[in-house]
């Protein structure tokens, strides 16, 4: 049994889509959760800007005595190196992997679509997985900047008026590409779900790579004999880079039945 929380990451509040499923899976495990929200999104800048952000990022989740590390971030696991990754003290998993992995699983017609921030579409990370585990998909990929400062500002509601038009902007040509299956691929968009599965239709099968990583994250934990034992009981603490306030607004939409907890301001630029 080992006790020390779980630590996980993203560049704003995104990544609580993924805290969310994870206290699904493994309700007795403790979480501690990071987000960069002064300086969200990282999907517009560049790759070493990026990897710097990155390492800080991880260098204070593992000052906190962490057991394991989840990059809730499509921008991160698509830029951070995996020879560096094999080097942490920890064990660390991104969110392209499962979710690639999910969809090969799930697509009947072979065409896959990919949306994530400009660095995730920019790397090729989903199309280079996804070419390896389905030979012969045709995958068509888009960047969708405008969708990270939308659900960070709450604009997820059915029928918003800014939102809706940036849909149908940047999935246009996804669902005219007859894809069966679209990668969400960022941890942000499941707040998009409902808006982007009603323009894609009911028959195409929308990829959560927050909650498909929680459940490999509980499996490998499981393998590592990483888990503290526990069933129920499990807490989590929150930090931020900018002011908290932002964080109180918006954990109910992130974290729905597990809004609360403990938030604190850090200086990650010391780290």
């Amino acid at each position: 049994m080992d006790t020390r929380p779980i630590g996980v990451f993203d560049s704003g509040l995104g990544g609580l889509t993924a805290v969310r499923q994870l206290r699904r899976v493994l309700p007795g495990e403790d979480i501690i959760y990071f987000g960069d929200t002064g300086r969200v999104p990282y999907g517009s800048r560049g790759r070493q800007t990026i990897l710097q952000y990155t390492r800080q990022d991880i260098r204070f989740l593992l000052s906190q005595n962490v057991k394991f590390l989840m990059a809730a971030c499509g921008t991160v696991s698509s830029t951070y190196p995996t020879a560096e990754a094999t080097r942490l003290p920890v064990p660390y998993t991104g969110v392209v992997g499962a979710a690639a992995r999910k969809a090969a699983e799930a697509t009947r017609n072979r065409r896959i679509g990919v949306i994530g921030t400009a660095a995730t579409i920019r790397s090729g990370s989903y199309a280079a997985l996804l070419r390896e585990l389905v030979p012969d998909a045709v995958i068509t990929a888009r960047a969708c900047p405008l969708f990270v400062p939308l659900v960070e500002n709450g604009r997820v509601e059915p029928g918003d008026p800014i939102t809706t038009p940036a849909i149908d902007l940047y999935l246009r040509e996804v669902r005219d590409a007859g894809v069966d299956t679209l990668i969400l691929g960022c941890t942000h968009y499941p707040l998009l779900k409902r808006m982007i599965g009603d323009y894609m239709g009911d028959d195409v099968t929308l990829i959560d790579p927050g909650k498909v990583t929680a459940i490999e994250t509980a499996a490998a934990l499981e393998d590592l004999k990483l888990t503290n034992g526990r069933s129920t009981g499990g807490t989590a603490r929150y930090f931020v880079s900018d002011t908290p306030e932002t964080f109180a607004e918006l954990e109910t939409l992130f974290l729905g039945e597990y809004a609360g907890g403990p938030v604190e301001q850090i200086a990650i630029e010391n780290y």
